[in-house]
């Protein structure tokens, strides 16, 4: 039977007993859709989508690493792997989203409908995806080991999800004002497959924004506050949600996109992208 051990003195880097259980069964959801997720990508030879995946296997060293802490409550390097990596793995599933809307306009030939021009628009996004990145990074693994910089910590890693969110929320309404500007070139088809990429993209977006707004709250109210203090709210407001992403994506993987138009054609298709 686990117990809950000090770090050093009286200060807990936890305020529950980790569930080995609820760590498996992700770790095992986690590796399951990391493994499909990597077929695919060799499948579609679609590398933007690495990113997707290695977010995917941060997710899994994470579960992994809290499935040890289960009878290591004291270990300060099992605790930082988890909260690092499950921090982070969302920050990589937003590059290749960001990097697929990219992908979804060219395939469409749409490029002059977009309101950030094409090939700064993937640069833009990702770059900001790094510096979110970078800023979680740093305040996540000062927050872990504790002691008097955890304040600032907090507020470093808060800062980063607020780049995030900020960016996600600059993300999704540029890709709402190409979708309506698609609109009028449509040529009587009712469903076009470029508009389920794009309807996925929305999808997981919400889904990764949801997440940070929880982070976001969680460390704001913090160590003793009531999310961090149980359990629970990071399997229903993380996990499931980030599980969610990952089986959203395999449903509808943008490594199917063909690109462009040629370059003779004064017309905009609209093609079918069939799932291979």
């Amino acid at each position: 039977m686990s117990t809950l051990k000090p770090y050093k003195g009286d200060y807990y880097l936890w305020e529950y007993i980790p569930s080995i259980g609820a760590s498996v069964v992700f770790l095992l959801f986690f590796l399951a859709a990391t493994c499909y997720h990597s077929w695919k990508i060799w499948q579609t030879k679609a590398r933007f989508c690495i990113a997707f995946c290695i977010g995917g296997i941060f997710e899994l060293i994470g579960y992994i690493a809290r499935a040890v802490c289960y009878n290591n409550t004291a270990d300060l390097i099992p605790y930082c792997i988890q909260s690092v990596f499950i921090l982070l793995g969302p920050v990589l599933f937003a590059a290749s989203v960001y990097m697929a809307l990219g992908k979804v306009i060219r395939s469409t030939g749409g490029e002059k409908y977009s309101l950030i021009r094409v090939q700064w628009l993937t640069k833009t996004f990702v770059a900001s995806d790094i510096v979110s990145f970078l800023v979680q990074g740093t305040g996540s693994g000062m927050m872990a080991m504790g002691g008097s910089m955890a304040g600032t910590a907090k507020g470093i890693t808060i800062a980063g999800l607020v780049i995030q969110l900020l960016m996600f929320s600059l993300f999704i309404f540029t890709s709402i004002a190409f979708e309506r500007r698609m609109d009028r070139f449509s040529y009587g088809e009712s469903s076009p497959s470029w508009k389920r990429h794009l309807y996925s993209l929305y999808a997981i977006s919400a889904l990764i924004m949801i997440r940070s707004v929880f982070r976001v709250i969680e460390y704001a109210m913090g160590q003793k506050g009531y999310l961090l203090s149980h359990e629970w709210t990071m399997y229903i407001f993380d996990s499931l949600l980030m599980l969610g992403v990952m089986v959203i994506w395999a449903f509808w993987h943008p490594g199917s996109l063909h690109g462009g138009v040629r370059p003779d054609s004064g017309m905009l298709p609209m093609q079918e992208f069939e799932e291979k």
